[in-house]
């Protein structure tokens, strides 16, 4: 007898749709499932190569694996059906990440932005699932401090646009716990790695290697983000 599958017509004469044999549903889990295994080990290849570069001072090592890190970490989510919002997400932080690799105030407000479509991406990603209020107060807090802070040691034309980025980065970290604690860890790293870079543009006195500790928050907020997507299937697809 064949194993042909054949349309079989409906009550109505209608040919039903044909559906994959059963034996290949598992079997293309099983292919998804190594490709992102796959991935996640050269994200995590890339990630090391990129941060003991920095520790080392090594330029070349990080121009080519920063831009390797957010393509790698979509192609992983996208083996897990990540919601598009997140592959949105992921991909303007690519794009922030490329745009600060030029040492040029356009290229800054350029990634800035990136970032922020990113934000926004993350914020609706999120929905009306209910933040922790407990975690309101502090936000509020370290936004206002920050800016007064920071504002006189910015250059003026920075100003406004670095506020108007952080009240965004903010709401968007603080909107983060929706998706339980380790988006919301990963909503607190995002807003340290940026205020982290804005102390540098306000010519503020850094840690040793700075980069280091800016990519190294940064890629593990990522990271928890993500995984806090991914583990509650967020939303919108």
């Amino acid at each position: 007898m064949s194993a042909r599958t054949t349309p079989t017509p409906d009550p109505a004469g209608a040919a039903a749709p044909l559906r994959a044999p059963s034996w290949a549903v598992p079997a293309a889990a099983g292919r998804r499932a190594a490709a992102g295994r796959v991935l996640l080990l050269a994200f995590g290849v890339a990630a090391a190569v990129d941060l003991v570069s920095l520790l080392a001072g090594w330029d070349p090592g990080h121009l080519v694996a920063k831009p390797l890190l957010m393509p790698l970490l979509v192609g992983y989510v996208l083996t897990r059906r990540a919601p598009r919002l997140l592959v949105a997400a992921l991909l303007f932080g690519w794009g922030g990440d490329v745009a600060l690799l030029f040492d040029a105030e356009a290229a800054f407000l350029v990634g800035m932005g990136s970032f922020a479509l990113g934000h926004v991406c993350y914020l609706v990603l999120f929905g009306r699932r209910p933040a922790d209020p407990r975690l309101a107060a502090g936000y509020a807090v370290a936004l206002l401090g920050t800016i007064a802070l920071l504002w006189g040691d910015l250059p003026a034309d920075l100003r406004v646009p670095v506020a108007g980025y952080s009240l965004l980065l903010t709401a968007m970290a603080f909107r983060s716990s929706a998706l339980g604690r380790a988006a919301g860890t990963g909503g607190a790293l995002f807003l340290l790695s940026d205020t982290l870079i804005a102390t540098g543009v306000a010519e503020w006195p850094q840690l040793p290697r700075p980069d280091f500790w800016i990519m190294s928050t940064y890629l593990a907020a990522q990271c928890l983000l993500a995984r806090g997507a991914l583990a509650r299937g967020a939303g919108v697809r």
